[in-house]
């Protein structure tokens, strides 16, 4: 007896698509830091591009900014939380090795600006990481707070001329009379001003003595680039009266 075959059939069984495999890269996942969009608007701050090379004949003029709804900075003793960590800040590793130096401050409401001495760009950054961070633990101890203190990015500026260089102490030393004269809550000082390293500089054309400062140690170290030292007087000394382009 012979079985009969089923007939062959003519389907075919089809081969499952698979799914081409585009060139993509490996992507981090997850939350980290420096991650999701950049903000924009007055919470910007300042740009994230790549900072300027940095000689170390070059002072450089820094601007670093206040979270807001922090308490002012022109205070009795918020100035002297400052000046403790300003006087930290020259006795730190950085500055015993002469990579980072603070030469010259004023201390705003809501800002500071300093002008610095460093070897390269990255002795700025950490001399200025350091000095930010004594300063940050010293208001927050004061505020009975936690968290950052400074906004984004610190803004700077290399100065690499005389007259420049001339320009930006005018501006730092005498800053609070421009503001006093645009109304930002600052009152106008007179002859200088004392929430700034003006007590302690000597290139005004005037005479000035401010008392009581042998009592309060120097908060600034003594500057070596040419520039600070030799170069901006070349162009004329300050005059105290001077208020700030």
């Amino acid at each position: 007896m012979t079985t009969a075959r089923a007939p062959k059939s003519n389907c075919r069984r089809r081969a499952k698509p698979t799914a081409p495999l585009l060139p993509f890269r490996p992507q981090h996942g997850g939350r980290r830091p420096g991650a999701g969009r950049k903000p924009n608007g007055p919470e910007a701050g300042v740009d994230h591009r790549t900072r300027a090379a940095l000689a170390p004949r070059f002072p450089v003029h820094v601007t670093v900014k206040l979270r807001s709804g922090l308490p002012r900075l022109r205070r009795r003793d918020e100035y002297a939380a400052l000046r403790a960590a300003f006087v930290a800040g020259c006795r730190g590793p950085a500055a015993a090795a002469g990579a980072f130096r603070l030469c010259h401050y004023a201390v705003l409401n809501d800002h500071l600006h300093l002008i610095v001495e460093a070897h390269d760009r990255q002795s700025l950054s950490r001399g200025l990481q350091g000095l930010l961070i004594r300063i940050a633990r010293k208001l927050n101890k004061l505020w009975r707070r936690k968290g950052s203190v400074f906004a984004d990015r610190y803004h700077d500026h290399i100065l690499k001329s005389p007259r420049e260089t001339r320009n930006a102490l005018r501006y730092v030393l005498q800053n609070a009379r421009h503001h006093a004269a645009e109304g930002r809550m600052v009152d106008a000082i007179a002859p200088i001003d004392t929430f700034t390293s003006a007590p302690w500089f000597d290139g005004f054309r005037q005479t000035i003595r401010v008392r009581g400062l042998e009592a309060i140690v120097r908060p600034i170290t003594d500057s070596r680039t040419w520039l600070l030292t030799i170069g901006w007087r070349r162009r004329g000394l300050l005059n105290v009266s001077d208020a700030t382009g």
